[in-house]
């Protein structure tokens, strides 16, 4: 994909979420607007003087009453201490068959076990029931937020990265997998294939941080970043349960998350960080920003089979934006990524909402 990237103001900044004493890093967010139009979001809130991934962290919740153009205080809603962990981040929120809010999150249990979690709640997420484990199996999962997804048939998918791992030691190269629920979350099952890069002996990423997208009834397209200058692509014509061979996508990126997903008029967008032209931008690397910029979205009107040339609505090359959750209510688009900078310590401590109206997404 050769294009001559092209900078566009999109929306307004609704909330920006910095790094203050005791807490470092806020991160990792996850929308859901609730049946009276009230919208939470649930982020990642570090706590202590670390923002490292192993660190102490909660979930947060904030609640927006006028459509993400303004946030109520945030309120810690789970700790790491009342899930027996060391750790937990990544929320998704989906709504529930019979009304309730499902929280879906990560917990680091030891350095070498992660476990991907569900909780329901009745009241709007002001109180949570008792969790049930999504990943029926010991091992190290990655999750990224706002990754789980339902399909048409009601099936619930949640796709993680699978890292080898044991005390003291985490092989980075990771395969992807997919677990499933056909009961509403109740249960859930292993998937019959993992995806893998066939030749992951010469990179070192694998396929790491998936996520997922129906594109027709039980067709299910599949993506994970790696550190191969390319999002790698897979696809499943049985809702999740058997994958193709992952192939490189159309998506060029430096080794840092892909979001996607569809509006209420069928147009996918897709958020990124891509490579234009491979003019070097490799050589801007740095820990602070992993060359996590600019920041783009895309838009495609044929069910993804072509997009739009991308536009970058985020482009300071001091900053790294990435981990995007995205929402779209009755007449916006809500995003909420990640956007610090050396002040902060790095791109991962800062989280940012911004709210574009669907008029001005039509021109995209």
């Amino acid at each position: 994909m050769e294009y001559e990237m092209k900078k566009v103001a999109l929306g307004t900044l609704t909330a920006d979420i910095g790094p203050k004493e005791d807490n470092p890093r806020n991160s990792e967010g996850t929308f859901l607007q609730l049946a009276d139009g009230e919208i939470l979001f649930v982020y990642s809130r570090f706590r202590g003087d670390s923002s490292a991934d192993q660190a102490f962290a909660d979930l947060s919740l904030m609640r927006s009453r006028d459509g993400g153009r303004t946030w109520g205080e945030d309120k810690v809603i789970l700790t790491f201490e009342g899930e027996n962990g060391v750790n937990m981040m990544c929320p998704a929120l989906l709504m529930m068959q019979n009304g309730d809010v499902g929280l879906f999150y990560l917990v680091r249990l030891t350095y070498a076990r992660t476990q991907i979690f569900l909780r329901r709640s009745s009241d709007g997420g002001r109180t949570w029931g008792e969790r049930v484990v999504c990943t029926p199996q010991e091992d190290f999962f990655v999750m990224n937020n706002d990754r789980v997804v339902r399909l048409e048939s009601g099936r619930i998918i949640v796709p993680v990265a699978s890292h080898r791992s044991g005390e003291g030691y985490m092989d980075g190269r990771s395969v992807a997998m997919f677990f499933y629920s056909d009961d509403d979350g109740a249960t859930w099952n292993w998937p019959v294939d993992k995806c893998a890069l066939p030749y992951s002996s010469y990179c070192y990423s694998g396929l790491q941080e998936p996520g997922v997208l129906e594109l027709a009834p039980g067709i299910v397209w599949g993506w994970a970043r790696t550190d191969l200058g390319r999002q790698f692509e897979m696809f499943s014509v049985d809702g999740g349960e058997r994958w193709t061979a992952c192939q490189p996508s159309r998506f060029t990126s430096p080794n840092s998350p892909l979001s996607m997903k569809r509006d209420s008029n069928g147009t996918i967008y897709a958020i990124w960080n891509p490579i234009p032209n491979y003019d070097g931008r490799f050589e801007k690397w740095e820990p602070v920003t992993g060359g996590r910029f600019p920041m783009a979205i895309a838009a495609s009107r044929d069910n993804g089979k072509t997009f739009t040339p991308p536009r970058a609505f985020e482009w300071d090359e001091s900053r790294g934006y990435c981990y995007c959750a995205m929402y779209f209510t009755e007449d916006a688009l809500l995003l909420a990524y990640c956007a610090g900078d050396k002040a902060d310590g790095n791109c991962l401590t800062r989280t940012r909402i911004r709210r574009i109206e669907k008029a001005q997404l039509a021109e995209i």
